[in-house]
């Protein structure tokens, strides 16, 4: 038996070989340690710091452990001494049974790193076990014609004990014809023989009683006797003879109760009583006569319970046969159980990490061992996972293997594995077992936030309310946890020309945008910020995104007129001469509207005047026009009430008012008519007027010009830096121009200084379009009278 558990032992040596010249020597040399059995719980076994030679603070933080194969666990450590205690008291024969050698295979553990150490245990034997005959009693018959020196075999006794503590010796009570001798087997076990000393006389003595006592060697020396009854018979002189003193047979493994095993068979040549043979078992044990039976009358051997290869390899069992006459002879059966593969492999579990960080470098996930009760080739294994895994299997000693990452892992891609460890002997057919785990990848802030957009693009009418929600903006992080809690910020922006922070406001927690102030279109037309959305990470991670708010007009501005003005100045009148045809221009009011697009969209309408057939005024362009010939009943003031109005909606709208005279050519001088006449003026002092008249328009002719010469030279100074009439932040737009070419200041008017007065010593500069005869020929360019 030993023999086997050597062969067993050198075939998996051959199998690591490769695996133990990569590992650490720490697996190299088994450390044997030794404690004798039945020890209480708690006794002293060594210390491990000094048979390994480590540190104690290096066993306290690599979670130092032992590990024995199978369930129970039969040591364990004092955490502060680092001494190996009995765990539970050690029955040596439970444990190993006869075996001189009582060696339990152990493994010292230790973590990050993985290193294992090989240890054994040895149990010492000690004298707690008393030699046992199984037999209380022992019947013999001997022929009373036996010579001396005629050798009996007897059953012995049984001693679980081994060693010095094992059965050393027999002894018979005194008697004058029998002694006994110890023979030993080839294993080693001891059993008597008695010795025919003096012949024996039938009618003498027909009945001999023996005491046989059986002695260990423990100190001190436990005993155990039996009976031996000594039956005198009559002369036998044939005992029954074996055909062979030696079988050999090999049996499966699990084969069915009552399986035959082995037919044995003796002669005797005597005849009658003498001759009948009876099998029995000589000198067997417990173990075997629960496991077989031997049919007294033919000898065949078969199976009481199924045989079990991993609990014993062979058994040997002695065979007496006996003739009528007390004759026997014997023979030895060696059935050899052969091995089957009916064993599943067994996976265990001594450390796992679990979950595991990611993008980790390859990291050590389980630490585990296999195992297979079967031999040969039934108790090779091999090991395997899934090939689609990022996972690896490493070997190491005494079939343990590690599970590592292969890399790091991202648990945005996969946050949880399945894995399922194979383990399949190479046996006929081949049994497996399958270990599921379950691994969870743990998160850290690798992801940025990561916003739905780039760039976003919200509207917003003028004139809002205070704290308006105008829009959102949205991020998302791959994280999980408090690395995916998003926070919103707002920028600073570069420049300090727009203060941001008094025009938005952002909700940290969902993006939720709000304009904390009304907005006037006229004053901004869109702006532009960044918002930052950061998670809850550390080291906290970012990203941004623009957003653009375009402000949206609204129609809220009313229509301005630029000509005629109508500040409450003394108005400025039209001449028209009353040979005009129709269609002839008389002026044109010009308007502009501070909204924009359709808002600024503006048309005219005569609302009154003097006399409402003679002009007409264009929707579109705000041109007034005589509509039919002048004829002399009309007045010569006419007063004009002109509604300029926009495109929005609701629309708003301005009134112009305008004076218009009729007069005979432009010779006539011209003179203001309050709106109810104070005197009379005398058509004698007509002339006289149109004099003054017509040398004050000539000198100031030639003025204008001068003044327009100087004027444009300058503004072309100007124009490099100003670009327009109108400064961008002023009262009107500079961008006053109609797509459609029909709109308000389409076309470009001279203008010329009319002078109205009530008397020559009040005198007012006022400016007034200067018509063109053919109203298609238009100037581009404007005069300025002083």
């Amino acid at each position: 038996m030993e023999t086997g558990e050597n062969t067993i032992r050198k075939q998996r040596q051959v199998l690591l070989f490769f695996v133990f010249l990569c590992m650490p020597k720490a697996g190299s040399e088994p450390r044997r340690f030794s404690v004798a059995e039945e020890m209480e719980s708690g006794s002293f076994v060594g210390n491990v710091i000094k048979a390994l030679g480590l540190e104690m603070g290096e066993l306290s933080n690599r979670g130092a452990r032992v590990v024995f194969e199978g369930v129970r666990q039969y040591l364990q450590f004092n955490r502060k001494t680092w001494d190996l205690l009995v765990k539970e008291k050690l029955d040596r024969e439970e444990l190993c049974g006869p075996t001189v050698s009582c060696v339990l295979p152990f493994q010292i553990l230790l973590e990050n790193p993985l290193q294992i150490f090989l240890a054994e245990l040895l149990v010492e034997d000690i004298n707690d076990h008393s030699p046992i005959f199984l037999d209380n009693e022992m019947l013999l018959k001997i022929p009373e014609s036996s010579l001396p020196g005629k050798i009996i075999r007897l059953d012995g006794a049984q001693d679980l004990d081994v060693g010095i503590n094992s059965l050393q010796n027999y002894t018979v009570s005194p008697n004058p014809h029998f002694q006994v001798q110890i023979r030993a087997r080839s294993e080693g076990r001891k059993y008597p023989e008695l010795v025919l000393n003096k012949a024996l006389d039938r009618e003498e003595l027909p009945e001999i009683r023996l005491t046989l006592t059986a002695l260990d060697g423990g100190s001190p020396p436990r005993s155990g006797t039996a009976q031996i009854r000594v039956l005198i018979v009559d002369v036998n002189d044939n005992a029954p003879e074996f055909g062979r003193q030696n079988y050999e047979v090999r049996i499966p493994e699990n084969s069915p109760p009552g399986s035959l095993v082995v037919e044995v068979h003796a002669a005797d040549l005597d005849t009658g009583n003498y001759g009948e043979i009876f099998y029995t078992f000589s000198d067997a044990s417990e173990d075997i006569r629960k496991t077989f039976k031997i049919d007294g009358s033919s000898g065949e051997i078969s199976l009481i319970k199924t045989v079990d290869f991993e609990a014993t390899q062979f058994y040997e069992i002695d065979i007496e046969a006996t003739d009528g006459g007390g004759l026997s002879g014997k023979c030895t059966v060696v059935i050899h159980v052969i091995d089957l593969n009916d064993n599943l492999p067994k996976l265990t579990i001594s450390s796992i990490t679990n979950p595991i960080p990611e993008n980790s470098p390859e990291t050590v996930v389980a630490v585990f061992r296999v195992s297979d009760l079967d031999s040969g080739e039934n108790g090779r294994m091999v090991c395997s996972i899934q090939d689609d895994l990022p996972f690896s299997l490493k070997p190491s000693v005494e079939n343990y293997y590690t599970l590592v990452t292969e890399g790091a892992l991202d648990r945005e891609r996969r946050a949880e594995y399945n894995i399922t460890i194979t383990v399949m002997d190479l046996g006929s057919p081949r049994l497996k077992t399958e270990h599921n785990i379950t691994i969870w990848i743990s998160d850290i802030n690798d992801n940025p936030p990561v916003f739905t957009l780039t760039a976003y693009k919200l509207y917003l009418q003028e004139n809002n309310s205070p704290a308006l929600h105008i829009g959102s903006v949205s991020a998302r992080d791959r994280d999980s946890g408090i690395n995916a809690k998003v926070t919103y910020s707002l920028l600073p922006p570069e420049n300090g020309d727009l203060p941001l922070f008094s025009y938005i406001s952002i909700n940290s927690d969902n993006g939720h945008l709000y304009a904390l102030r009304s907005l006037d279109y006229e004053a901004i037309q869109a702006f532009q910020f960044t918002v930052t959305a950061t998670d809850g990470g550390s080291p906290s991670l970012s990203s941004q995104a623009l957003v653009q708010v375009v402000v949206q007009d609204m129609n809220d501005n009313s229509p301005f007129v630029l000509y005629p003005l109508q500040n409450g100045t003394a108005p400025c009148n039209d001449l028209v001469p009353r040979t005009a045809e129709p269609g002839y221009l008389v002026t044109k009011v010009v308007a502009v509207d501070r909204d924009w697009g359709q808002n600024s969209w503006l048309s005219y309408q005569l609302l009154k005047a003097t006399d409402p057939g003679l002009f007409t005024v264009w929707a579109h362009n705000g041109e007034v026009r005589t509509a039919r010939p002048i004829s002399d009943r009309d007045a010569i003031k006419q007063r004009l009430l002109v509604l300029v109005k926009d495109n929005g909606q609701p629309p708003l709208s301005t009134a112009a008012t305008l004076n218009v005279l009729l007069v005979y050519g432009f010779s006539e001088p011209y003179m203001q008519f309050p709106d109810a006449p104070k005197e009379q003026v005398q058509t004698g002092s007509l002339t006289t007027y149109l004099v003054i008249s017509l040398a004050s328009v000539s000198f100031l002719f030639l003025v204008s010009v001068i003044m327009f010469i100087a004027i444009r030279l300058w503004k072309r100074n100007r124009d490099a830096s100003d670009g327009s009439q109108f400064e961008p932040n002023g009262p009107f737009p500079g961008y006053l121009l109609d797509a459609n070419g029909t709109g308000t200041l389409s076309q470009s008017y001279q203008y010329e200084m009319c002078l109205t007065s009530g008397s020559w010593t009040n005198e007012f500069k006022f400016l007034k379009p200067i018509i063109p005869r053919n109203p298609k020929i238009l100037f581009p360019s404007t005069k300025f009278l002083e």
